[in-house]
């Protein structure tokens, strides 16, 4: 029902006429930003709600299509060797950061060696580097160990964001001042946050892409409540609904109000999957029966069907569907309380606590929460919900100060950048998210992911791949639950706003309103 909607709103609206208009310059567009991000330092945070304002103040060296085919972004020029193991980028001239000073290739050497310490993902999808060079100020040069296939898809803004060498070279990343007002080279500037209420961008005069971005401010508004955000776009105040700014029960409704349009688009690059960590150092959940329970004792369709109404797939493991190498060949957990209690009594359990941390990012994951919650008290075990906000969770999280607790990833396209991160050993690092924080370790799984991620032929990776997924699904290092999907909801007058595989997060850089 929905997906006939959100097609016939977006053919209504005629998205892609829209690319064909004459842009208009100046005006202001007000989007929601559901959380606040926790900052707004892209190397350093990455949760989802940061990627989405951040990329548009800071950039990646490529862009992606929504084929996920790579784009110029910094980089206007690239060129692979014939044995795949050297990557030359040529760099746009007279790109400036947004305080003047000139973008080089020192940044981007800078970046790379900053992102090995602060950002989770950046470190695994750089192991492949055996060195970066930078022969003049316009050329950077990446000679890999061995062929990899993925190195093309991780260089968009979220996974390897540029970051000025002459803002943080020599200090503390943690605690330098810029990482309250960002300084990037992207199309919008940083101006202002008034915690809760609003982070407002204003337009870079002196971007690189001439006569862009064409409006003139993006308001970032702030609405803790669900339902005041909707009600926010019904009267005007916001044009901009991202994907999961409102609850999925108000999604259809809201659709349907006149000069709405929605799109599914825009999360291609992503494709997130929901799952739980599950602490694999806490002595309950190191035993494999009682994760096997866990994932039988979760109805996964009734949050599905009634708390995401019908906004997602039930996940079969690791990989999303939509992304390569994915294989549905693997042991399934169908909603079987009964076989979950007997593989608790196997397991001997017997009743000891267990800390959930649920998801502070709106209703719906609360009411998640409390659906979990239920599941597993049915089953017999005696849990307990940790009640935090968003920086709380991701430092409890971090520390491993948890035993189950709620999350969303991406996927980046490829398993080798978007997967094996939450499951190699060499991905086990004390305070940093979104890697291997539940603490799996297994050396099949570790030679498996290293095999898919250097095959020379895509039949070598998938035969790779089926195997790790097939361990995996047996194993349960963490509870999957659900493929997401977040359509993303604007008024019509606001044009061109999705044009990459990662929409809203590099999109105010073509859009226009139609004033």
């Amino acid at each position: 029902m929905l997906k006939r909607v959100l097609l016939g709103v977006v053919i209504g609206c005629g998205l892609s006429a829209a690319q064909a208009e004459e842009p208009k310059i100046g005006g202001v567009v007000n989007a929601v930003i559901q959380p606040e991000p926790p900052g707004l330092m892209l190397a350093m945070v990455q949760n989802g709600p940061t990627q989405m304002v951040a990329g548009n103040i800071f950039e990646g060296l490529l862009r992606y299509s929504p084929k996920l085919e790579p784009l110029p972004g910094l980089a206007e020029s690239w060129t692979i060797s014939p044995d795949a193991k050297v990557y030359t980028f040529k760099l746009k001239p007279g790109v400036t950061w947004h305080d003047g000073k000139p973008f080089t290739s020192a940044d981007v050497l800078f970046s790379i060696e900053m992102l090995k310490q602060t950002h989770a993902r950046a470190r695994n999808n750089l192991v492949m580097v055996e060195k970066v060079e930078a022969p003049d100020d316009l050329t950077v040069v990446f000679t890999l160990k061995e062929p990899f296939g993925p190195f093309i898809g991780i260089f968009e803004v979220g996974s390897m964001p540029m970051v000025p060498k002459h803002l943080y070279e020599g200090t503390d990343y943690k605690t330098n001042p810029n990482n309250n007002a960002p300084v990037g080279t992207g199309p919008f500037m940083f101006k202002e946050w008034q915690k809760g209420s609003f982070i407002r961008m204003v337009k870079n005069p002196n971007y690189h892409e001439k006569g862009k971005p064409y409006l003139d401010e993006v308001y970032w508004q702030i609405i803790p409540d669900a339902a005041a955000r909707a009600v926010a776009f019904e009267t005007g105040k916001v044009d901009v609904l991202p994907g999961g700014s409102i609850e999925n029960f108000d999604v259809l409704r809201v659709s349907k109000l006149p000069g709405a349009c929605v799109t599914g688009a825009g999360w291609e690059f992503f494709s997130p999957l929901a799952w739980m960590w599950l602490n694999n150092r806490n002595p309950i959940l190191a035993n494999k029966k009682v994760r096997q329970a866990i994932m039988y004792a979760i109805d996964r369709d009734f949050a599905k069907d009634v708390i995401w109404n019908g906004l997602g797939k039930v996940a079969t493991g690791p990989s999303a569907s939509t992304i390569k190498f994915y294989s549905d060949d693997v042991p399934k957990y169908p909603y079987d309380p009964a076989k979950a209690k007997a593989l608790l009594k196997e397991a001997g359990y017997k009743g000891e606590k267990i800390r959930m941390l649920p998801l502070a990012y709106g209703e719906t994951w609360q009411r998640w929460g409390e659906a979990v919650k239920q599941n597993l008290q049915d089953v017999g075990m005696n849990i307990e919900t940790i009640a935090t906000d968003v920086p709380g969770g991701n430092q409890k999280i971090m520390e491993w100060d948890y035993d189950i607790a709620f999350t969303y990833l991406y996927q980046y396209g490829d398993p080798a950048l978007g997967v094996s991160r939450n499951y190699i050993t060499s991905a086990i690092a004390k305070g940093q998210l979104f890697n291997n924080v539940e603490g799996y370790s297994n050396s099949e799984v570790d030679k498996l992911f290293a095999e898919g991620a250097t095959a020379p032929t895509d039949a070598k990776r998938k035969e790779a791949y089926d195997k790790v997924q097939k361990i995996l699904a047996e194993d349960i290092p963490v509870a999957w639950l659900l493929e997401l999907q977040f359509p993303t909801i604007t008024k019509c007058k606001v044009k061109n706003l999705i044009t990459t595989g990662i929409g809203v997060n590099d999109g105010f850089r073509d859009a226009w309103l139609d004033k």
